[in-house]
């Protein structure tokens, strides 16, 4: 597997949206949902409507069973989720990112080319691939703050200096961290 960066600029990650929404709310919906939340490729592609819809609305919370994990959706995931699911009628049992030809899931080489593509066509540099969702969701919670120790429990890892070197931090880089309570 090839080594892939995180989008550390926010307005590149703008972008990116502006781009997917022209597209598909489909694909716009992939990449929040990535960059939102730090779901691996396959957990994101195997997820069935029913795990984020209650059937009268989004839920908070996503339970991914296989790794045992509870994940919050935040509010930009689930104002995208809504646009998604009012766009046409399913199944609670459909998958979520199904693809255009069948009742199946996109394939993950579907998704890198959805993800690469818009960032190629928005002059994104450097190497992009589906691992860049969760590598840009764990840069941009630990620039907000987050401990690492709390990205390295969402990641699964084992320490935090792999968690660090995964998401693109520089132990020599430079750049402030704001912790920003904001009572």
């Amino acid at each position: 597997m090839e080594y892939v960066d995180p989008i550390k600029d926010i307005q590149s990650i703008n972008e990116i949206k502006k781009e997917l929404k022209e597209q598909s709310q489909r694909d716009l919906l992939l990449f929040v949902l990535g960059i939102n939340t730090g779901i691996r490729i396959s957990d994101l592609l195997s997820l069935k409507i029913s795990d984020v819809s209650d059937g009268s609305g989004t839920k908070e919370f996503l339970e991914l069973e296989e790794s045992q994990q509870t994940i919050y959706l935040n509010h930009a995931v689930r104002v995208e989720l809504q646009k998604y699911l009012g766009q046409f009628n399913y199944h609670h049992d459909d998958y979520l990112f199904k693809s255009k030809k069948n009742e199946l899931p996109i394939t993950r080489q579907q998704a890198y080319r959805i993800i690469n593509t818009a960032a190629k066509k928005v002059g994104i540099p450097g190497k992009i691939g589906t691992h860049t969702l969760r590598k840009t969701f764990g840069y941009h919670a630990y620039r907000k703050g987050i401990a690492i120790s709390i990205i390295k429990g969402i990641y699964q890892h084992h320490s935090s200096a792999e968690t660090l070197k995964y998401i693109g931090i520089d132990k020599h880089e430079g750049q402030m961290i704001k912790v920003d309570v904001n009572l």
